[in-house]
């Protein structure tokens, strides 16, 4: 049975930093794409980040601008994300997600939106205060 576990979340000032991690078990973690989405209250579910199988690529949402960094160690089953000059509006729960498809089933592709993500952590609160 597929689970991520997310953790690093908290309570930080404006413009600090923090490191979310996400704990992936009961999956051949590297044949899948996986991807960091945050949603805030009252708001729909967003892309932040998104690294394919090796981690060679990488694709962020518009709003990152540099900030954020996403990465993966396949060897611990673990996906990053580097969270710098964070901002009150980055307040949100921040949700790990697996691709719903393998590598050998997307070839190339690396998709971004939510529903192209088929297995989902808990997600851990991020609070940004100004």
């Amino acid at each position: 049975q597929v689970q991520l576990v997310e953790s690093g979340g908290g309570l930080v000032q404006d413009g600090g930093s923090l490191r979310l991690s996400c704990a992936a078990s009961g999956v051949t973690f590297s044949n899948f794409v996986m991807g960091w989405f945050r949603q805030a209250p009252g708001k729909e579910r967003e892309f932040v980040a998104v690294i394919d199988w090796s981690g060679e690529r990488t694709y962020y949402g518009d709003f990152v601008k540099g900030r954020f960094t996403i990465s993966r160690d396949n060897a611990k089953n673990i996906v990053f994300l580097q969270m710098n000059s964070l901002k009150p509006e980055d307040t949100a729960v921040y949700y790990c997600a697996r691709d719903r498809y393998p590598q050998h089933v997307r070839r190339i592709v690396v998709v971004t939106a939510p529903e192209g993500f088929g297995f989902w952590g808990q997600g851990t609160q991020v609070t940004v205060s100004s």
